[in-house]
């Protein structure tokens, strides 16, 4: 194609340069820059809102394209933003914080890059926003999460703090990195602080969806599609829901994913769980002489009057050691998780989080799931994909019969904490509360947790919230960091 430019015509004006808006004796006047960008916008948002194809768009889009020397593979909507950048490696680190939030600069904007941009920041919100209709594919349902991974790159995110579900993947707040890496000379770039946090529900709901449109148990019965799939938040529902529907291949198929996930978020909660000691110090006992727990400042510090100036010594008389030992007073743990359809995001990452303090010494937990009736699935508790597997999803909610299980566990109440995970839409609320407010009186400590969907998207009973609120346990948010947080400040 022959390369345009504002100061160089010819006689013969081809359509798609006059409605790319390049500057002809026609239309003198006309900056390309800002005409070639907004070409790409209306392309973008013709896309996403009327499925046929607009071919003068198309045209003008391609010859904008071209003639900035980026890969026409951008306009083709089969094409996933990973075999764009596996043919032109390029092209990765201008995605990368292609729409994150930096500072002006002196004021000045470089127009031909804010082209460049739109081009692929087109291609990143179309691959992942216009999600078509119709049957999906296991390849295309992994090619589009790949793709959600770039809009989170794009934006400047960690991987897995828009979606994916599960403490990490999808329940983390969006990290913003305060500059891009990608192609500079933004102008203005637009504060995505408020609009970040409201992009990862919509991106739950779509993969939610792209599951439901799927022939799962198709998929699951050829091994080969099912190693295609992903593990994620919307797939992992979908399994637990129907895993009594399957059964040979497809069952074990439907395993291998569930355990697959279970174990990518247990690593990601097992650190964050690490970082803190449970116990405070126990100074009654003596600290081990040992070279791990030397004190080197403190016994330093101890033999100064030991120091010898002519022959620039220290001689020391007595060293100091740091005490380790933690008093093991024991903690008991008990968690109560809402198992109704609207908490399958809950029920996944406590389970897990469950058996996680479930190993650390001297803490004692218990796990209670319950719906129109109650389980006790503490003998799996070290297990949460035995757990996942004994757990029924679906059904109503009284939060009444759990209690009749969680309250004969409360032996020592100053050394006990009950975590009750719900959305708290209770057809019993006065007595459920009134046995949650005892709890909380009696001295053990009780934390209330919202509940999240597979979206994302929290719901409380706002009833349950004031009366919480009121008792000075507000509900925390089913925000999985917090609940850790609140659990070791309880256990340290």
């Amino acid at each position: 194609m022959t390369e345009h430019t504002t100061g160089h015509t010819t006689g013969h004006t081809p359509e798609s340069e006059q409605s790319a808006g390049y500057a002809t004796p026609q239309n003198p006047g006309v900056d390309p820059h800002d005409n070639r960008r907004q070409i790409l916008y209306w392309r973008l948002l013709a896309r996403l809102f009327d499925h046929e194809e607009q071919p003068t768009l198309e045209s003008a889009s391609l010859a904008v394209v071209e003639d900035i020397a980026l890969p026409s593979a951008l306009l083709d909507p089969q094409a996933s933003v990973d075999s764009i950048v596996q043919r032109h490696p390029e092209l990765a680190a201008e995605f990368d914080g292609l729409m994150a939030p930096e500072p002006d600069d002196d004021g000045a904007r470089d127009r031909a890059a804010e082209v460049r941009r739109a081009a692929l920041v087109s291609k990143v919100l179309l691959n992942v926003f216009a999600s078509g209709s119709g049957t999906v594919t296991a390849g295309q349902l992994t090619r589009w999460q790949s793709d959600a991974g770039w809009l989170e790159r794009a934006l400047g995110c960690k991987p897995g703090d828009l979606h994916g579900g599960g403490a990490g993947r999808g329940t983390a707040g969006p990290g913003v990195s305060p500059t891009g890496t990608g192609t500079g000379g933004r102008g203005t770039t637009p504060d995505l602080s408020r609009l970040i946090p409201e992009i990862g529900p919509e991106l739950g709901a779509i993969e939610a969806d792209l599951v439901k449109r799927m022939r799962l148990r198709e998929v699951l019965a050829d091994s080969k599609l099912a190693a295609q799939l992903t593990p994620s938040m919307s797939l992992i529902e979908q399994l637990l829901r129907d895993k009594n529907n399957l059964s040979g291949v497809a069952l074990a198929n439907a395993k291998a994913l569930i355990r697959r996930f279970v174990d990518e978020i247990a690593e990601v909660l097992r650190t964050q769980v690490e970082k803190a000691t449970v116990g405070a110090l126990d100074r009654s006992v003596p600290p081990k002489r040992v070279f791990r727990n030397l004190d080197l400042d403190r016994t330093i510090w101890k033999n100064l009057t030991n120091w010898s100036p002519e022959e620039e010594r220290l001689y020391v008389d007595r060293l100091y050691y740091r005490h380790t030992a933690r008093k093991t007073t024991p903690q008991r743990l008990i968690v109560v998780v809402d198992q109704s359809g609207s908490m399958v995001d809950s029920m996944v990452n406590c389970t897990i989080l469950a058996s996680i303090f479930a190993g650390l010494p001297k803490v004692d937990v218990h796990l209670i799931a319950y719906d129109t009736q109650a389980l006790d699935l503490t003998p799996w508790v070290h297990d949460p994909f035995e757990t996942l597997l004994r757990t029924n999803l679906g059904g109503g909610t009284d939060g009444t019969v759990a209690m009749a299980l969680a309250q004969p566990k409360i032996a020592e109440p100053r050394n006990t904490v009950v975590v009750w995970i719900s959305d708290f839409y209770e057809w019993q609320t006065e007595p459920l509360f009134e046995s949650m407010a005892a709890i909380h009186r009696s001295g053990a400590k009780f934390i209330p947790v919202g509940s999240v969907t597979s979206s994302g998207r929290g719901s409380v009973n706002p009833w349950f919230r004031e009366r919480f609120k009121d008792l000075g346990t507000p509900v925390l948010s089913g925000h999985i960091r917090k609940l850790v947080h609140e659990l070791k400040t309880f256990l340290a």
